[in-house]
């Protein structure tokens, strides 16, 4: 039912893109919904309120919600924290914070993923250009997944944007993954590296491109609770992220709510 090219990695028919767009249209319309949301004095445990009920009341299930024990329908990281963050209301989002929410949703046994970075009122001018920076290396990245390419050409394209804008740090332990009937399948993709290596892009392969990118150091570490992320010297970190379909007609964005068009119009072309 599921076919697998030699390496391994889930090649989806046609049908099955479309309820994996399905899906994607769900994760898509959820960080709609909390990008609106954000404001100050909400706790992260509000936003996952209001993000596990528009997910069921779509028909899905929320796919974090118990993935490996994790509490939450998605991961909330504010300020320092990079990723995997478990929304409480013990942290109430204040005027100047960003927080990455990451979500994601199954619908029919196929699963969409994507996350947001979103200021919270007005915010220092340097982490604007990080969010930029961080949402731009991530639609370079979407633009290399054309058949043929290489898997690394995804993190390379990422890596040579951000370093292109500035010293920024580059997470090197964390990277974006395969998706379909499961949320993180083979193979990892990796946000730096050289071009050309791993598998060729195929039609009907998906991938959860997501770049993280940090105001200071690359370096990171896990908290107590063994989930929450967070930069070592403090500074501030983004996280943006989307489910992609590989096509002959190109990247078809599955969780973003026009596929991608507009943002990678002025991008296929420059993607070498």
């Amino acid at each position: 039912m599921f076919k697998k090219n030699k390496h391994g990695i889930q090649i989806k028919t046609p049908e099955q893109l479309e309820k994996m767009r399905a899906a994607g249209l769900v994760v898509g319309r959820t960080l709609q919904l909390l990008r609106e949301s954000v404001r100050p004095g909400m706790t992260p445990l509000d936003l996952d309120v209001i993000a596990e009920k528009a997910i069921r009341d779509e028909g899905a299930i929320p796919s974090f919600k118990g993935y490996q024990g994790f509490p939450a329908t998605i991961c909330a990281s504010v300020n320092e924290e990079v990723v995997h963050g478990i929304p409480s209301n013990r942290r109430a989002l204040q005027e100047g914070d960003i927080i990455s929410i990451d979500c994601g949703a199954i619908l029919e046994g196929w699963h969409g993923d994507s996350a947001i970075t979103v200021p919270v009122g007005e915010v220092d001018p340097a982490l604007t250009e990080l969010m930029r920076v961080t949402e731009e290396a991530m639609w370079r990245g979407i633009a290399a997944l054309t058949v043929g390419r290489h898997l690394s050409d995804i993190g390379h394209q990422v890596e040579k944007y951000v370093r292109s804008q500035g010293r920024y740090g580059i997470p090197q332990e964390y990277g974006g993954h395969g998706i379909g009937t499961e949320m993180h399948m083979d193979p990892w993709v990796a946000n730096h590296g050289k071009p050309g290596r791993g598998p060729r892009f195929e039609p009907g392969m998906c991938f959860a491109v997501e770049p993280m990118v940090n105001l200071g150091t690359d370096r990171t570490k896990v908290l107590s609770d063994d989930w929450t992320v967070i930069t070592v010297d403090g500074k501030v970190s983004a996280h943006f992220e989307h489910s992609v379909a590989v096509t002959h007609n190109g990247p078809w964005v599955l969780t973003a709510l026009d596929g991608g068009k507009e943002r990678l119009a002025g991008l296929l072309g420059d993607a070498g």
